[in-house]
């Protein structure tokens, strides 16, 4: 009891502190797994290939086990101070929005942006963490009992950062949702202390971000051109490299590929935080991504660029012009 009263508290500071930054959005999603088991699923062509994947929307409106379980889930993580993001109000309203990729277009071929559902319900949500829920109801004679799977993925880097697994007790008498609390609840403290360390590292070394430049078909420039820079004669390329390496916490990055007209940083740790007239802000991919872009309009390179932000964790800069 005094360990779980310690856990709340500590959960409960640490969520003031992150709070003041930006408060994390968390949002369960049913697994890939439970969605193809149970025919909820959509078929969906992917540059030439067709993939199966989950079908939220069906899965939803078609078992209701499954939105007791997600309430369920929900009411206990906001017991332990992670209020959730709710699924199936944010599907509505992916529904009464327009994506803003469908205004960006190929300037040579006039093709549009791949996305999968996935993509877009982590675009349109910002939720800092998914929580990937799996549950199967098995008999044991007259009774039932749940096992379940969940991960907590962090939404910028897809990377799992808290995980647990169990079976609750079998029971004739309760309904699915009650199965899954009585599974969940044991393992739930060791859950969130996995988030925790995940925030806590974060506020440590910077969120994990990735960063992709590229150069429009009809730019005069490319990351191969020399440019001066105090005193220091090189290519565009390691100079963008260069200012990463001091605009980053330690200056960690990893250059992943790098090309005459594209760049990919991956492992990028930006900064929490940022100072705004005289105070601190919460720090953002697309605002990091905007500091390089006008660090790029300075002389000497003197270069235009397009911010598009590709979900939470990932932004886009597009030399050559806006």
């Amino acid at each position: 009891m005094k360990r779980t009263i310690f856990t709340h508290l500590f959960i409960l500071a640490a969520l003031i502190m992150f709070g003041q930054a930006k408060k994390p959005i968390l949002m369960v999603v049913p697994s890939d797994n439970y969605c193809m088991q149970h025919g909820y699923s959509i078929l969906v062509n992917i540059n030439g290939e067709n993939r199966l994947l989950p079908d939220y929307r069906k899965a939803l409106q078609q078992d209701e086990d499954l939105r007791l379980v997600m309430i369920k889930m929900g009411s206990i993580m906001a017991e332990r101070g992670f209020p959730l993001k709710d699924l199936e109000q944010t599907l509505k309203s992916i529904d009464s929005q327009t994506a803003e990729t469908s205004m960006l277009s190929s300037k040579s071929s006039g093709a549009a942006i791949m996305e999968t559902p996935i993509d877009i319900l982590k675009r349109t949500a910002k939720a800092d963490i998914i929580l990937d829920l799996g549950i199967v109801v098995k008999s044991q004679g007259p009774n039932n009992y749940v096992t379940f799977t969940l991960k907590g993925l962090d939404a910028y880097t897809n990377k799992q950062i808290a995980g647990a697994a169990g079976a609750g007790k079998p029971s004739s008498a309760a309904t699915v949702d009650l199965l899954l609390e009585e599974a969940v609840l044991s393992h739930m403290d060791n859950f969130n202390a996995q988030l925790m360390s995940f925030f806590e590292d974060m506020f440590a070394n910077g969120r994990e971000v990735t960063l992709v430049l590229r150069v429009w078909d009809n730019a005069d420039i490319d990351m191969e051109q020399d440019y001066e820079v105090d005193g220091l004669m090189d290519m565009l390329g390691f100079h963008i490299e260069n200012w990463m390496a001091d605009n980053t916490v330690s200056g960690r990055f990893s250059t992943i590929d790098a090309t005459e007209t594209m760049m990919r940083f991956e492992q990028v740790r930006i900064p929490v935080m940022m100072e705004y007239k005289g105070r601190e802000i919460a720090m953002d991919t697309r605002r990091f991504v905007s500091n390089l872009s006008r660090y790029l309009s300075k002389p000497p390179f003197n270069i235009e660029s397009k911010i598009y932000q590709r979900g939470l964790g990932e932004a886009w800069l597009i030399l050559g012009e806006k």
